[in-house]
């Protein structure tokens, strides 16, 4: 990505090398909670879920420090501060109101959030409760080496993904959904799920589309990055790469094939509204 010096986000909130404790027996944590945790990375379970039933922390340290000055973390800065003018323009022109922007907190190992114990093992995730991503960098080399989705724009769509969720959550369409939620059965609470993800898949490709536009950041090769992230994280590959089988039922993100078709489907019109899953007949 071409980001080169443009400014940097001050809502990147840095809590690495904070010490966490969870509940349980001496502080550690249980064995079921790795599993879940892992379940989560693996299988696209909504991290809220998880998040939920976790142990509680009993002891941490809440200092927040201003992120260090590393390549790294000017990138995800810059990316961060990408989405913020590029959703603020779209709210600006779709007439939504003011652009609330989210923080961006870099954690390592586990760290509190208002959904409850956010874990490294859970990937990067949104907590509405709080208007905040969480990220814990190593997940950029877990992509890198077991997912074989390395590049600076991979990464980002990340982020952009993650930011997609608030922009939700700004929408309404997170509270109609955990609405809709509460009279269905497990097959169509994950249906849900699948929509909601498919659709911040969509809006992701409708900020690189905004910032290209704008800021000409993209580079050749950037949107096979961001193709190749959506398709390596899909329900199916992950579960056939854990398990050697897919099970439809339980897909909560959608398929690789569906990950990336709407991630291409906003990048090429550049409309929220062409990203409404919500309506869509077929995925």
């Amino acid at each position: 990505m071409r980001l080169g010096n443009s400014r940097q986000s001050s809502n990147v909130e840095d809590r690495r090398g904070q010490r966490m404790r969870l509940g349980g027996r001496g502080g550690k944590i249980g064995l079921g909670t790795i599993v879940l945790a892992l379940v989560a990375m693996y299988f696209g379970i909504d991290p809220s879920v998880v998040l939920q039933n976790a142990t509680e922390p009993v002891e941490t340290q809440t200092t927040v420090s201003v992120p260090a000055d590393t390549p790294e973390i000017q990138f995800v800065s810059r990316v961060l501060a990408d989405t913020e003018d590029v959703w603020g323009a779209v709210f600006r022109q779709q007439g939504a109101g003011a652009y609330q922007e989210p923080k961006l907190v870099l954690f390592t190992g586990a760290t509190p959030t208002a959904c409850g114990t956010g874990q490294s093992a859970m990937g990067p995730f949104y907590c509405p409760g709080d208007s905040k991503v969480y990220l814990d960098l190593s997940f950029f080399q877990e992509m890198a080496q077991q997912l074989d989705s390395p590049g600076d724009f991979a990464q980002a769509y990340v982020i952009a993904h993650e930011v997609a969720h608030h922009v939700q959550h700004l929408l309404g369409v997170t509270d109609q959904v955990d609405e809709a939620r509460r009279g269905a059965g497990a097959a169509a609470a994950n249906q849900l799920s699948v929509r909601v993800e498919l659709q911040a898949d969509c809006l992701a490709g409708v900020w690189a589309n905004h910032s290209n536009t704008q800021r000409g950041t993209l580079e050749p090769g950037d949107i096979e990055e961001g193709l190749n992230a959506a398709s390596a994280i899909g329900d199916d590959t992950l579960q056939k790469r854990a398990q050697g089988y897919v099970v439809p039922d339980s897909f909560t993100h959608g398929t690789s094939a569906q990950r990336v078709r709407w991630f291409k489907r906003g990048f090429e019109s550049g409309d929220p509204g062409q990203c409404n899953t919500f309506n869509a007949q077929a995925l």
